[in-house]
């Protein structure tokens, strides 16, 4: 069959050329490189963030992100409370001093000692609270009160079992019942005595700020300086703390002493110097000091109450002695100010 005359000659159709992208569809396949590859990068940085995580972990026992996250909702509820209601601010004083008291009574019984819990949280209550509803003599009568108190009845309520118990455990439960008063309401009740002061709202939170910079500071210093415990600072009472870490806290502690001295206390920058510095030391004092108790309790951590940071006692055991100390400033710099 023959085909039509010209149709072999005809010369072939050329391809058509593609269409040019439009340019949204342009638009959407660079969007989804650019978000492919920042999740790339979020994944790696997060898989870096918890490699550390895990290391500081291993190495403090410590959930570090836990712990930032726990301290800046405190911290955020701190400060708002200092700075908008100072009420507010002892109602949450004194909740932390009942709870902190709960604490160290759970941790003795814990240890062996026969401590008793209601008398200690209604004798610390008012303790506590004389240090802002009273005048400053009647808290020294208040923590008298309660001392006397705590020890009569543990005597008492020991007499009335008669469980055998030697008489020198006897007595050592009652200088525990002592030393509970003496360590948590009293120092709490110096605290709320600065808050009650003129401007105490900022005195306490300059205590504050110094103290957090300066065990900030001992971790971070440790950690980066100080691995392996390369020159422990008191090794029979904390094995981990070490004079690098030391170091850092001193730093901070004066840099934050100068910078709250001046722009909110009002104090010249030597004054402020002298805050960071006092503040140091009594918070490193307090930091040793409960450490040793932990040790003589056997126990790593007062409670697990604060997720990231142990118990209420683990926080408070920089500041309770540092309020004494920050009171005494207040008394002898505050002249400063005005003059």
């Amino acid at each position: 069959m023959s085909t039509p005359s010209g149709d072999d000659d005809a010369p072939p159709i050329p391809p058509r050329p593609p269409l040019p992208p439009r340019t949204g569809d342009n638009l959407q396949s660079q969007w989804q490189a650019k978000k492919a590859e920042l999740e790339t990068h979020v994944s790696h940085a997060r898989d870096q963030l918890d490699l550390a995580n895990e290391r500081i972990k291993e190495r403090t026992g410590r959930d570090l992100v836990v712990a930032i996250g726990v301290g800046l909702l405190i911290g955020g509820v701190m400060l708002a409370s200092l700075l908008f209601a100072k009420w507010s601010f002892v109602v949450i004083g004194l909740a932390v001093i009942l709870l902190a008291v709960w604490e160290l009574v759970l941790a003795l019984r814990n240890g062996g000692r026969k401590v008793d819990l209601w008398p200690h949280l209604v004798l610390g209550a008012g303790l506590a609270a004389s240090g802002y509803f009273a005048d400053p003599w009647l808290c020294w009568v208040m923590l008298f009160v309660a001392v006397f108190g705590v020890i009569v009845w543990r005597l008492m309520a020991q007499m009335i079992v008669k469980d055998g118990r030697t008489y020198g455990d006897v007595l050592t439960d009652a200088a525990a019942a002592g030393f509970i008063q003496a360590y948590v309401p009293f120092l709490g009740a110096i605290v709320l005595m600065l808050l009650h002061q003129p401007r105490g709202e900022w005195w306490v939170l300059a205590l504050i700020v110094v103290v957090v910079v300066a065990d900030t500071c001992a971790y971070a210093s440790g950690l980066l300086f100080g691995r392996g415990g390369r020159h422990p600072m008191a090794p029979r009472i904390s094995p981990k703390k070490t004079w690098e870490g030391f170091a850092g806290a001193v730093l901070g502690s004066l840099v934050a002493g100068v910078l709250v001295g001046v722009y909110m206390l009002g104090l010249p920058w030597w004054a402020g110097l002298v805050l960071g510095a006092a503040l140091v030391a009594s918070a490193t004092i307090g930091d040793l000091g409960e450490s040793l108790l932990k040790r003589d309790l056997g126990i790593k951590d007062m409670s697990s109450w604060i997720p990231g940071h142990g118990g209420l006692l683990d926080r408070l055991d920089s500041m309770l002695p540092s309020a004494v100390v920050a009171l005494a400033l207040y008394v002898l710099l505050t002249p400063l100010v005005a003059a």
